[in-house]
């Protein structure tokens, strides 16, 4: 079955979320949503969501799923929003466990933040299928990026989050914690032995150099031939070599924190305290 995807792009966070409505009928999918943060502030916005839920209310579609490709690093989900407007089960990889040991730790969260993924209502793992209405989606685990990154095969369309970006900008870094260029590799090998024509969908687009406009749709032939990462048959060695390097010289994402601690806990904020009022942590020299 061929999905109709419809992209947002969010020029703030350079994030592309995703409406993947089965062909005939109307149930959908929402893949990797995004609510506004201004960090200066510390105010929400529900801006970029809310044209989500403005395009399935006038579409007339039911939303079977909300997905994340993997906790975020450079942008707030808007899962637990969605879901309170239009529905739809929440499902992340199940390494999401690793995910909130690691940052439950860095941000001293105690014994009352559960570490057991119980925050979404699906872990996903490598080999699992789901539906939207009558459209199977598959399940591949291809971590590198982080331990718990999935990428969605959704008829002949795959949604690799932050795995794979257009082939003129290459591949994710690997130095988050849990990450892995040698993981990457590995994960990407997997995603293209898909059929060259499957088309590919990634979770952020930066607009490389030379390019005038932003783009999110290749294929897996186009990632074989043209990848600058990945390409040409590219060794592993050499690819580790260079992803490494590279990773070396990046700026930690601007939204890291406020991003973590809310995506770990599925979109939610922290709890409140006694007088209503939510706080998000600073950890110091921690990341």
């Amino acid at each position: 079955m061929t999905p109709l995807v419809k992209a947002f792009f969010d020029p703030q966070t350079f994030t592309v979320s995703y409406v993947v409505q089965e062909p005939e009928g109307n149930a959908c999918a929402i893949i990797d949503s995004v609510l506004d943060f201004d960090h200066a502030s510390g105010r929400t916005d529900t801006s970029s969501a809310d044209q989500i839920v403005d395009y399935v209310q006038k579409a007339g579609l039911r939303v079977d799923w909300i997905l994340e490709s993997h906790v975020h690093a450079d942008h707030l989900s808007a899962a637990p929003y969605l879901q309170q407007e239009l529905g739809g089960k929440i499902g992340i990889g199940k390494n999401i466990i690793l995910v909130q040991d690691t940052f439950g730790k860095v941000f001293n969260e105690g014994t009352e933040f559960q570490r057991d993924g119980s925050q979404f209502d699906a872990l996903l793992s490598e080999g699992d299928s789901f539906h939207i209405g009558q459209l199977r989606g598959d399940v591949l685990h291809t971590p590198g990026h982080t331990p718990a990154c999935l990428t969605y095969v959704i008829g002949d369309a795959a949604f690799v989050g932050d795995t794979l970006f257009m082939p003129d900008f290459g591949t994710a870094r690997c130095d988050f914690p849990g990450g892995s260029s040698a993981r990457l590799f590995e994960s990407i090998q997997k995603i293209l032995s898909l059929p060259d024509e499957t088309r590919i969908f990634v979770g952020h687009d930066y607009k490389a150099p030379g390019r005038d406009d932003y783009a999110w749709e290749t294929t897996v032939g186009e990632q074989k031939a043209l990848n600058i990462h990945i390409g040409q048959g590219r060794s592993i060695e050499e690819f580790c070599q260079m992803r490494d390097a590279r990773d070396a010289t990046l700026a930690m994402p601007r939204l890291i924190l406020p991003s973590l601690q809310v995506n770990m806990r599925a979109g939610q904020m922290p709890p409140a305290d006694d007088d209503g009022n939510v706080f998000l942590k600073i950890p110091v020299n921690k990341i």
